[in-house]
């Protein structure tokens, strides 16, 4: 059965709580010094996968994020989400997400850098949209305790200390007619910013293709290439629908 495990808002009292639920889904987390994803975005990022322990700072677009997550979940893995409420289960399910190993936190309050913090204790990857700043105390802590539990912290929008930046450009619909239609798939660049490479990569996806789905675009393989880092906002990540 495939299902979203839903947590919502956490006050400080159900912080505790949340960590004796997660260890009872999760049980002992897979040691795994890179976890793989999907190969388009493995060619891109160091090491070719997401490292243990790390953060990345990702651009607001919410199928890059799924296509992060699917692989790690078809492989065991069990994954947070924090902070997004409008996540859609049949978007993820398209893009390779196995929904079974989500566990979603909509909302989780002012309290969002410990609930966070307290499900990268129990699972292998947590992405979060930060509810506001994080002071250097706190950001310190939650570092130390990924490189302690081996986590990997996905998050989007910008982050200090990150391991990566993705970013996303170029965004170009398919689908939509002389002013009509209906948006099929995406094709966009994305950028890969690494603390461990002075020179970025990039490489030109469908994200998603008129399945859902991410696919490299042949012919325009992984460059390297001086661009700056880039994580304004994602206004093409919008879902399809009927525009006139």
């Amino acid at each position: 059965m495939r299902a979203i495990v839903r947590h919502q808002a956490m006050p400080s009292a159900d912080v505790h709580e949340l960590r004796a639920r997660l260890e009872r889904v999760q049980g002992r987390r897979m040691e795994a010094p890179v976890l793989p994803t999907h190969p388009a975005l493995a060619e891109l990022l160091p090491g070719g996968g997401l490292r243990a322990g790390s953060m990345y700072s990702l651009a607001p677009s919410t199928s890059l994020l799924l296509a992060l997550l699917a692989r790690p979940t078809q492989e065991g893995s069990w994954c947070g989400v924090v902070g997004m409420p409008e996540l859609g289960a049949e978007a993820a399910e398209r893009l390779g997400v196995d929904l079974s190993r989500i566990v979603l936190v909509p909302d989780p309050g002012p309290r969002w850098v410990a609930v966070t913090a307290t499900i990268a204790e129990v699972l292998p990857v947590v992405a979060v949209r930060p509810a506001g700043r994080i002071a250097d105390g706190e950001l310190s802590r939650l570092a130390a305790r990924l490189r302690d539990r081996g986590s990997v912290l996905l998050v989007q929008g910008v982050w200090p200390q990150a391991e990566a930046a993705l970013s996303v450009s170029d965004a170009e619909w398919t689908g939509v007619g002389d002013g009509h239609g209906y948006l099929a798939g995406r094709t966009l660049t994305v950028t890969v910013h690494s603390r461990r490479s002075p020179v970025p990569r990039r490489a030109r996806l469908q994200l998603p293709d008129v399945g859902g789905r991410l696919t490299p675009v042949e012919h325009e393989r992984v460059e390297r290439a001086p661009v700056p880092v880039e994580l304004a906002p994602d206004f093409a990540d919008i879902p399809a629908r009927a525009v006139s």
